[in-house]
């Protein structure tokens, strides 16, 4: 995740761009998460780090795979309309 037309950077980008971005606020998992970090590669995956409101404990939060997903296909299909045009 290097440069800006690697992959997982522009993922981790728009990633940032939905929300899930350092000092954002999210609900995820029936939890309220304080992000404290940017969104990074996790095995086939992305993460954050986050602060449980109710318990203020850290933890890694995955970023739900369907999302990941969509914008992997977001993607694929920006490159084919390039290659095409």
């Amino acid at each position: 995740m290097n440069k800006p037309g690697d992959r997982q950077f522009v993922i981790c980008e728009k990633l940032r761009k939905l929300g899930y971005a350092r000092e954002s606020c999210i609900r995820l998992y029936g939890e309220e998460f304080l992000l404290v970090s940017d969104p990074i590669p996790d095995g086939d995956g992305f993460s954050v780090q986050g602060i449980a409101r109710h318990s203020a404990r850290a933890r890694a939060i995955r970023i739900p795979l369907p999302v990941v997903h969509t914008l992997r296909q977001e993607l694929t299909f920006d490159l084919q309309v390039k290659i095409a045009a």
